[in-house]
């Protein structure tokens, strides 16, 4: 199974610690939120699951995230840096698979339950309007 990722244009953040520790700003957190989202799309297709539309609570959860107070916003935003940095790890591991003619199914298909769950996680902090 060859992939035709081309993940360039995504924004993923360097780890917080490599930021200085400092919070993303609300367009760069919708950024990285964007990305990890792309991350998961491609990790879909590596599981050979069909491709998923995020839900209207998904596609909101930055947006919605800014209003929080600061120092709630900046558990969101670390939890997003969390998934962040498990996932594009993953990613390029389940690339490399690819790239030597592995197959790529159970763990791909592990890695986009992983990525389900602390979506959920991420969600649970941010209250619905």
């Amino acid at each position: 199974m060859s992939h035709e990722f081309d993940l360039t244009g995504a924004t993923m953040l360097p780890p917080a610690q490599k930021r200085g520790g400092a919070v993303p700003g609300p367009e760069e957190l919708a950024a990285q939120w964007d990305a990890v989202h792309d991350a998961a799309a491609a990790v879909a297709t590596l599981a050979q699951l069909g491709s998923e539309e995020p839900d209207e609570a998904a596609r909101t959860l930055p947006a919605r995230a800014a209003t929080l107070p600061k120092a709630h916003y900046a558990i969101v935003a670390c939890a997003i840096d969390d998934l962040a940095a498990v996932m594009q790890p993953g990613l390029r591991a389940l690339l490399a698979m690819t790239d030597k003619g592995e197959d790529t199914t159970s763990a791909a298909l592990t890695l986009w339950r992983e990525f389900h769950k602390a979506r959920e996680a991420i969600a649970a902090l941010v209250p619905e309007s």
